[in-house]
């Protein structure tokens, strides 16, 4: 199981998670919820209570990932297959351009 915290801006937004299994969840932290209901990260994802719940990594996040040159120095480097997309989201979306930023969460930090 791998984990990611997601920041908007520099707060705290929700946990995303890639499953043993490959099921992908994203769930907003209820504190975002309380004081932020109207700054979602996107607009499939609003701003509410539950889960949301993919097979696939959900296109939002796919969009942070590198394309084209980018994405291939990031694989060399990390030794990443381009295939793993949320091992290449952990190891390259920390510092988007955007509101949107994505911190890997350690098993030791659980």
């Amino acid at each position: 199981m791998r984990k990611a915290e997601i920041f908007y801006q520099d707060i705290f937004a929700g946990m995303l998670i890639e499953t043993n299994d490959g099921e992908y969840t994203f769930e907003y932290e209820s504190d975002y919820i309380k004081n932020y209901p109207n700054q979602f990260i996107t607009f499939s994802m609003p701003v509410g209570k539950g889960k949301f719940k993919d097979n696939r990594l959900f296109p939002f996040f796919e969009g942070l990932i590198p394309e084209g040159w980018l994405l291939e120095i990031a694989s060399k480097n990390w030794k990443i297959n381009t295939n793993d997309r949320m091992g290449l989201l952990l190891a390259c979306c920390q510092n988007c351009i955007g509101a949107v930023s994505v911190k890997p969460v350690n098993s030791t930090d659980e």
